[in-house]
C-alpha cells in the first residue's frame, strides 16, 4: 500500500500514539515509519545517518548497536515524547563476508550481536519502565525468516543472533504482558528495497545478465518463494501496522511470518 492507495481507516488509526522505528530511515524502516505517520502517530526514527528524503517524523541520529547511541535515543525518548506507545525494532543486518563459518571471526559474531540483538535489549531495557507505569503499550521486534531458516555462507552469526532476539522477546512477553505491555515478533523474508534492488542489479552486471534473471536466481538462492516474488517493504509495514493497532489486541508473545511461503514447513 503507498501513500495514494491509503484507505480510510488508515486515518487516524494512530492519533495520540508516539512510535519509536529504529532503522527507520531507509527500506522496511523506511515504511513502517510512513505507514505510522499516515496514520496519525507521532513518529520518531532513529539511524546512523540522516533520512535522504524529507519526512515529519522526529529524527534521532544516533548508533543504536552502542550502549551511548542507545542510551541518546532513550534520553531524547524521554525528555521530548515522555514516553513511547508502540517500539519497532527494525535496525540490524549483516555485513560478513562469505565464505561459511571459518570467515565468521569473534569480532563479526560480536558485530552481529551488537546489531541485532543489543539495541532491542537496551531500548527496552530504558524505555519500558514507562510503558509498565501507564500500562500499555506494543513492542515489535523485527526478526527475519533466518532465525529458523539460516543460510550459512555469510550470514550464520545474523542467523544466529535474530535466533537470540526471539527468545529473549518470547520471555519478555512473558513477564510484561500481565503489565499491558503486548511483545510480538514479525520475521520477513527477502523485501525487495533499493539495497537489494541495487544489489540484484550487481548480480545482474557481474553475471552479464538481466534484472530478472538475477532476481530469480536470488530467489532460488533462498530455497525459492512459491509467491514468485519477494515481499515488498510496504507489505511488511501493513502486517507492522496490524500488530501494533487494537484490532490485535489480544495478541502477545507470537510470531507473525511474511515471506511468500519461503519456509517449506508449517
Amino acid at each position: 500500500m503507498t501513500p495514494s492507495t491509503t484507505s480510510t481507516k488508515d486515518v487516524g488509526e494512530f492519533a495520540g500514539k508516539r512510535v519509536l522505528v529504529t532503522g527507520g530511515t531507509k527500506g522496511a524502516g523506511k515504511a513502517i515509519a510512513d505507514r505510522f505517520l499516515r496514520g496519525g502517530a507521532t513518529v520518531a526514527i532513529t539511524a546512523r545517518s540522516a533520512p535522504v528524503e524529507r519526512t515529519t517524523a522526529h529524527f534521532i541520529q544516533a548508533d543504536v548497536s552502542t550502549p551511548e547511541g542507545a542510551s541518546k535515543v532513550v534520553r531524547e525518548i524521554l525528555d521530548r515524547f515522555r514516553g513511547v506507545d508502540v517500539i519497532v525494532h527494525n535496525v540490524g543486518g549483516s555485513s560478513a563476508p562469505s565464505g561459511g563459518f571459518i570467515t565468521v571471526t569473534d569480532e563479526l559474531w560480536q558485530q552481529a550481536m551488537n546489531e541485532n540483538l543489543f539495541p532491542a535489549v537496551r531500548l527496552d531495557r530504558g524505555l519500558l519502565p514507562s510503558m509498565i507505569e501507564r500500562g500499555s503499550g506494543v513492542i515489535i521486534h523485527i526478526l527475519s525468516i533466518q532465525r529458523r531458516l539460516p543460510l550459512y555462507d555469510s550470514t550464520l552469526a545474523y542467523a544466529a543472533a535474530k535466533a537470540a532476539l526471539t527468545n529473549y522477546s518470547k520471555a519478555l512477553s512473558n513477564e510484561v504482558s500481565p503489565k499491558g505491555i503486548r511483545v510480538v515478533t514479525v520475521s520477513p523474508g527477502f523485501v525487495e528495497t533499493d539495497a537489494a534492488t541495487r544489489m540484484i542489479e550487481r548480480m545482474a552486471e557481474k553475471d552479464k545478465s538481466d534484472y530478472a534473471t538475477a532476481r530469480q536466481a536470488l530467489m532460488d538462492m533462498l530455497g525459492g518463494i512459491p509467491l514468485g516474488r519477494p515481499n515488498r517493504p510496504e507489505e511488511v509495514a501493513e502486517l507492522v501496522a496490524f500488530v501494533a493497532s487494537a484490532r490485535a489486541s489480544a495478541i502477545t508473545g507470537t510470531e507473525f511470518v511474511i515471506d511468500g511461503g519461503t519456509i517449506p514447513t508449517v
